[in-house]
This record gives structure tokens, C-alpha cells and sequence, in this order.
């Protein structure tokens, strides 16, 4: 039999991380390489590599005359590059015989990493390789995926300060002043992670001759960066409608619930890719374009320590718990279009509004939205009622002694 018959199976297995099978920075990637041979092998040499990289990829196109003339715009950035011998090449050859080896690694991930993403117009991928070199033959390759999750901890003085915002706008129809609408809104913090409630305090002042409606979004921002040029891509993870306001009216939100569907954590850490988040509250005036009040979101991994912050509402902490988890319907409802939540002249800067089925999922593409599982045990519920209430028996005591 050729000698590359011989070779029943080769495989790299990996130890499932410590948060949902996924790795973070500076911990230690275990595995091994399995080899099941027919018979005996001669071999020069067996080694694995550990590799992590961000790529970024798209092209442009305009026309010169009745040509079209492209640009191509591709980046690369490595996280991860480790290698380990097996069996070294030292010149001489292995033979091994039939049955099934097992050669297990160990690899030390680096302490700076960026969370694994899949995107429209770039990736971060990580993955361990295992190459056999065999005398007078081809190498044999076999590739093993990983998943990496980039802590991300909420509990810091910069994440945990409230944001807040105003803004104003006078609507005009036929160079007629129709009056002001205004918007004020606030946050409890910058820092949530996926499955918490964001409560919203906004007032919206419609001064105006006619009705306006109130709405607020979650909208996720990827950047992809490469030779000095952005390409963006936009898209509504979630949103909210508020009532019409009347005209000469006024609206208050007293902590209006905005819920956070599992999305991946924000990337901040790559120089080629960015994932950010942000609330917007936008106002849609009749005859004119929106008013839009933008406040910046950080999405996390470690979520809000018990009594962690002193601004942290009882619906922020309400909503740690992870049974929402369980009650995610398989199809959710898509959220709106993007043009429908911001102001008309976004919309026109090439960002691409997404139509509604591609957010059918809530976000395009395997996205690697993973969860990481909370490193705290969350607080219990908060309830008005004593679970341990005292018994009809006991007298009551008395006030006055």
C-alpha cells in the first residue's frame, strides 16, 4: 500500500475552554493530535501551530472613460502565532506502527486578544493546525477551530458612569418655522451586557404644529479598516416606539425598558476591525428630517457586580439573571430598518441600510454572538415581599419599650 494509505485518520482535539467551550487572553489552550494508522508509517516530522489573525477584505470600483477601474483594500492583523514540535526534524526518520498515537500541546494564549467575529467585510479567526511530513510525499494537513472571547468587565469607574445628552432641532416645511421639538435622555451607565435592561429617562418636548413619535435603537457599528480607508456597516440590533406626542405636548420616560438580545461583546482592541454599540433616541417630525440624540453603549462580558454601583437601577440588576436565555424564540421578530431610526442624512453615507431579511437573526451572518458565561453568581430578585415573613404566633412587640 502507498504510505499516505496508511494514514486511517489525523485529528486535532481540543479541551473545551473554561466559558462555553470558548478561550480568553493569557490562558492555556490544551490539546493533542490523534494519528490512527493502517500500518507502519515513516515520518520526518509532526508539529502543530496555534494561529489567531483579524483580515479585512473588500474592493471599490469606479469608472474611468468605459472602463471601471477597482481598488482592492485587504489587512491583516495577528493576534496568535505559536508553533510546537511533535516530532522534530532532525534529519532522520520516525517510523511508527499501526494502532492510534495521541501527542498532546500545550500553547499559552498571548494577553491581548480580540473576540472572535465573522463579518460582512472581515473576520477574526483562530485555529490550531497539525502538519505530518513524510518522506517522498505530500504533508498532510488537518485544521482545528477555536472560539476566543475578549473579557470585557462593566465594573470599572469608566463604564459604570451614567451618559446623558440633549438636542434640538426647529422644523421647517416651505421655509415656514413650524416650531421646536427638543429631546433630553439619560442612562444609568455606558456598561451592560447582553440580556440586561437599559431604562431610559428621556423628556421630548414637541412644540410644534403637528404630532411627532418618539423611538430609541440599539445600533451596532462595524468598522473595517484598511490602507487609511473606512467601510462601515450599520444595523439595528433592537428598538422601541413610543406613543405620538401632540402638538404644544410633552412626553416623559421615567425609565423606559430597552432589552439587550445576545449580541457579541463590543471589539475595541483591533486595529482593523471595530464593533461598537450605541442608543439612539430620535424623534420623527413630520415634513422634516429626524432629531437624533446619540449615547455611546459599551457591550460587555462580566456583568454588573451585586450592589457593584450606586447609579445602578433595580431593573439593571433585575435583568442578570440568565433565564432569559431560555425563552429566546427561534425566530425572533426582525427589527426595523436602520433608515427608519436615523436622521436622513446618515442614511445617505453609504452605510447600506440592511433590508429586513438579513436581520431576521437579529444580526447577519454566523456572527460568533457567544455569550460568556457570568464568572459571578447573580443577585437574587428583588422583591417587595419578605419570603421569610414572621409567624402569626409571635406576639408583637412593643413599641414603647
Amino acid at each position: 500500500a502507498r504510505p499516505g494509505g496508511r494514514v486511517r485518520s489525523l485529528a486535532v482535539e481540543l479541551e473545551d475552554g473554561r466559558v462555553w467551550g470558548a478561550y480568553g487572553s493569557g490562558e492555556l489552550l490544551h490539546g493533542r493530535v490523534r494519528l490512527e494508522l493502517r500500518g507502519a508509517l515513516r515520518l520526518r516530522a509532526l508539529e502543530v501551530c496555534a494561529r489567531g489573525r483579524a483580515s479585512v477584505h473588500w474592493l471599490e470600483s469606479h469608472s474611468v472613460g468605459l472602463n471601471t477601474v477597482y481598488h482592492d483594500y485587504t489587512a491583516f492583523q495577528t493576534f496568535l502565532y505559536r508553533r510546537c514540535q511533535l516530532i522534530p526534524d532532525n534529519g532522520e526518520v520516525t517510523v511508527l506502527q499501526a494502532g492510534r498515537h495521541e501527542f498532546p500541546f500545550t500553547f499559552q494564549l498571548p494577553e491581548t486578544l480580540a473576540t472572535s467575529f465573522e463579518g460582512k467585510h472581515g473576520s477574526v479567526r483562530y485555529w490550531v493546525k497539525a502538519k505530518l511530513h513524510r518522506p517522498w510525499s505530500t504533508v498532510k494537513k488537518v485544521k482545528k477551530e477555536f472560539t476566543v472571547i475578549e473579557p470585557i468587565d462593566i465594573n470599572t469607574p469608566a463604564l459604570l458612569a451614567p451618559q446623558a445628552g440633549a438636542k434640538e432641532k426647529l422644523a421647517r416645511a416651505w421655509y415656514c418655522n413650524r416650531g421646536q421639538v427638543s429631546v433630553t435622555a439619560k442612562i444609568d451607565r455606558k456598561g451592560y451586557t447582553p440580556g440586561e435592561v437599559i431604562p431610559i429617562f428621556a423628556e421630548i418636548d414637541n412644540c410644534t404644529s403637528r404630532a411627532v413619535v418618539p423611538k430609541a435603537a440599539i445600533i451596532q457599528t462595524q468598522t473595517f479598516i484598511a490602507r487609511g480607508t473606512k467601510k462601515q456597516k450599520k444595523s439595528v440590533v433592537t428598538s422601541i416606539v413610543g406613543d405620538s406626542i401632540a402638538a404644544g405636548k410633552r412626553e416623559v420616560w421615567h425609565g423606559r425598558a430597552l432589552k439587550i438580545p445576545p449580541v457579541g461583546p463590543s471589539i475595541l482592541q483591533c486595529r482593523i476591525i471595530q464593533v461598537e454599540y450605541s442608543l439612539k433616541v430620535c424623534v420623527d417630525i413630520p415634513g422634516t428630517s429626524k432629531l437624533l440624540l446619540e449615547l455611546p453603549l459599551v457591550i460587555g462580558t462580566i456583568p454588573l457586580h451585586p450592589f457593584g454601583s450606586r447609579t445602578s437601577s433595580v431593573s439593571s440588576q433585575y435583568s442578570i439573571n440568565l433565564d432569559w436565555l431560555s425563552t429566546i424564540p427561534e425566530q425572533p421578530e426582525a427589527p426595523p430598518e436602520y433608515s427608519s431610526v436615523v436622521s436622513s442624512p446618515e442614511a445617505e453615507q453609504t452605510l447600506a441600510p440592511p433590508c429586513r431579511s438579513e436581520l431576521g437573526g437579529v444580526l447577519e451572518g454566523p456572527f460568533f454572538a457567544y455569550i460568556q458565561e457570568f464568572r459571578f453568581r447573580p443577585p437574587p430578585l428583588y422583591s417587595e415581599i419578605d419570603p421569610n415573613p414572621p409567624s402569626d404566633n409571635i406576639r408583637p412587640r412593643c413599641m414603647t419599650c
